[in-house]
């Protein structure tokens, strides 16, 4: 690449100096280099690699095994015939098949899940939107021999679940042994998987479908592709107009045992570079060392070509007892973060194969099967609930995005007492401009969810490495005061229970506060008419101030007219109208024009009828500016149709002189 797309910072990423394990620090989590790319559906997010590829016997996959659960995938799973190395949790499964093991420690049989199962999926799915994962990667192996059917089915479930659970997704091509990959992967992605990318859950990155191809450099025989076939593919991708990560050798950029010699230019053609740590660290001393002979310098290379840097992290493999109730993967993610990377991929969300999985998993022995030699999450000494992990991958999600501080100490306790709430609530929904002036930006938020109750809600003003809180509402909307006029400014929410949980942020909504001067509402509390209304939705309801109040009309009666006295012939130039917030107003077209009168009696033509769209997901605000300041004492709208509703509506008629 030529031209760069960042600026690098380098004494910005010096300042990030090493701790000793366990040490503590409290400086707010940022970025210390600057992105490549704005935030989107991979930058500045979580990642989990999501495998998709168990099934069982009986469970009407076209594999028709028992795959990936034992060496021997036409026998049932048996201590003798096994392919994993720690157990599921299973109790949230509505499906699941019975093995050869002996039942589990409490008594009860020995099943597992298939990934076949749409419930399954659904339910891995709804695992990551309550403990915060943004982004799956489906992972994508030669889909050309017999796997390819039932990979081929595992897309559709991942999207059908993605698009239900509203978590984003993506495909992520593993070329491992993939003999015809050059041609091959271009064929999958034109015939089968691009057609995945018109689903609202896909991934994109700078406006791009996010695609990655996992195995490029690596110095072994599954992976014998020389550096024109890989450069070949990421052009090729690129021309689709995709945005495409490399899943590359750990020594990409320092050279070693493990990386082909002379891929540099392959490894700089990537948008992202995501470096594969399985095997190489194991503790939390290894990931220090890491994070000195890798991280630090693949972060400033990555920031001098322009690069999305997406370091993995490891949960620690439970059956080499890694783990450490915690501490190793939290090392990982507390260096990640201090180093100031682009985003984190955690490897993996569902592979027990590797007991690298951070899906809900045995917690002791009365939930693994007997005599199975299976270890549990307690192997260590120190308990641990099932959703341990996932916890873990939330609370490092909220230190990357600047939510909580940056720190080496685990937020979370391994278990949660009895009666512990540990699933924060869901993001807020439909964040919108309900209003502005010069100095102020009214918010407004559909409810979040939780499964104890939420408390109340965060605004966070957007303007940097970590965002800045600006308040705390008990309600769906909130007035940010003390701004600058003439200014653009972005927010976000977060939702709040009682337990300290904070939600994921809602989506950025974006406003510009008023000129100076001009910004005060001439109608607010002045006296009104109007041609009807219905039961109490009288006129003045729409100059009370309260956005949840309303003006309605007779019904099935157009035209219908309400007008404001503003007191004295006063300049206006801008009306602003509104109605209630709530989703549960849909959106609306009403068609209205503006008259003015100096004396209440003969009214003059203003603004010409034209039809006014009201949406809840952009704020149900409508402006009018007059062609020219006008000055009347009366300002009337007339309304002669409303798609939503028989009759006029309004909550809000504002009237300003600029």
């Amino acid at each position: 690449m030529g031209l760069t797309r960042r600026t690098f910072l380098q004494a910005a990423l010096a300042a990030g100096s090493v701790g000793t394990v366990g040490g503590v620090q409290t400086a707010l989590a940022g970025p210390a280099a600057a992105a490549g790319s704005p935030p989107g559906d991979v930058v500045g997010k979580v990642t989990v690699g999501y495998q998709g590829w168990f099934a069982c016997g009986g469970d009407g996959a076209p594999i028709n095994s028992w795959w990936h659960w034992a060496q021997d995938r036409s026998r049932s799973p048996s201590p003798s015939n096994t392919g994993i190395k720690c157990w599921p949790d299973m109790r949230e499964y509505t499906h699941d098949y019975r093995t050869a093991y002996d039942n589990l420690g409490n008594g009860r049989p020995a099943t597992l899940f298939s990934s076949y199962d749409q419930q399954t999926v659904d339910t891995h799915f709804r695992w990551m939107r309550q403990y915060g994962i943004d982004t799956a990667a489906l992972q994508r192996f030669n889909p050309t021999g017999g796997e390819g059917p039932t990979r081929d089915a595992m897309a559709a479930k991942v999207r059908s679940a993605a698009e239900s659970q509203g978590v984003k997704f993506y495909v992520m091509y593993d070329v491992t042994g993939w003999t015809g990959m050059r041609s091959e992967i271009k064929a999958d992605w034109t015939n089968k998987m691009k057609a995945h990318t018109s689903s609202p859950q896909y991934a994109t990155q700078n406006g791009r479908p996010v695609v990655c191809v996992w195995g490029f450099g690596f110095n072994d025989a599954n992976h014998p592709f020389s550096a024109e076939a890989c450069l070949d593919v990421i052009n090729w991708f690129t021309d689709q107009g995709c945005y495409i990560i490399g899943g590359v050798p750990r020594e990409w950029r320092t050279g070693g045992a493990g990386s082909r010699a002379g891929y540099t230019d392959v490894y700089h053609a990537f948008d992202m570079i995501s470096p594969w740590m399985i095997g190489a660290i194991g503790s939390a001393q290894d990931a220090d060392n890491a994070y000195t002979t890798y991280t630090l310098g693949d972060q400033a290379d990555c920031a001098a070509h322009g690069i999305d840097y997406q370091p993995c992290v490891l949960p620690g493999d439970v059956s080499a007892r890694q783990r450490a109730h915690g501490d190793f993967m939290w090392r990982q993610f507390y260096n990640m973060c201090r180093a100031g990377v682009q985003g984190i991929y955690i490897s993996m969300f569902d592979e027990y194969n590797e007991g690298n999985q951070i899906a809900k998993t045995a917690e002791s022995q009365a939930w693994t099967p007997t005599g199975s030699g299976f270890l549990a999450l307690d192997e260590d000494g120190t308990a641990c609930s099932s959703d341990y992990y996932l916890r873990l991958t939330g609370d490092g999600g909220r230190m990357l995005k600047g939510l909580i501080a940056l720190t080496p100490v685990r937020p979370t306790t391994p278990t949660t007492g009895s009666g512990g709430d540990t699933v924060p609530p869901t993001a807020p929904a439909g964040l919108r401009v309900t209003g502005h002036t010069s100095g102020s930006v009214t918010l407004a938020w559909n409810a979040a969810t939780d499964n104890v109750g939420v408390t109340g809600y965060r605004v966070l003003r957007v303007d940097g490495p970590a965002d800045t809180p600006v308040g705390t509402a008990a309600g769906t909307s909130f007035t940010v005061t003390g701004l600058t006029p003439s200014t653009a400014y972005t927010f976000r929410v977060v939702a709040l229970d009682a337990a300290g949980g904070a939600s994921q942020p809602s989506d950025q909504v974006s406003a510009t506060t008023d000129a100076a001067g001009g910004d005060t509402d001439l109608a607010l509390r002045r006296p009104t008419a109007e041609s009807s209304h219905t039961q109490v939705y009288g006129s003045g309801n729409a100059v009370d101030g309260d956005p949840n109040s309303y003006w309605e009309s007779a019904n099935n009666a157009f035209p219908q007219w309400i007008q404001v006295d503003l007191g004295a012939a006063t300049a206006v130039r801008r009306i602003v109208l509104t109605l209630p917030p709530s989703s549960a107003w849909g959106a609306r077209t009403q068609t209205v024009s503006v008259q003015g009168s100096a004396d209440g009696g003969g009214f003059g033509q203003l603004l010409a009828a034209a039809n006014r769209t009201f949406d809840p997901a952009t704020g149900n605000s409508v402006t009018l500016t007059l062609p020219s300041t006008a000055t009347p004492r009366f300002v009337r709208l007339t309304f002669t149709a409303n798609t939503g509703w028989p009759a006029a509506q309004i909550s809000g008629f504002e009237v300003y002189s600029a």
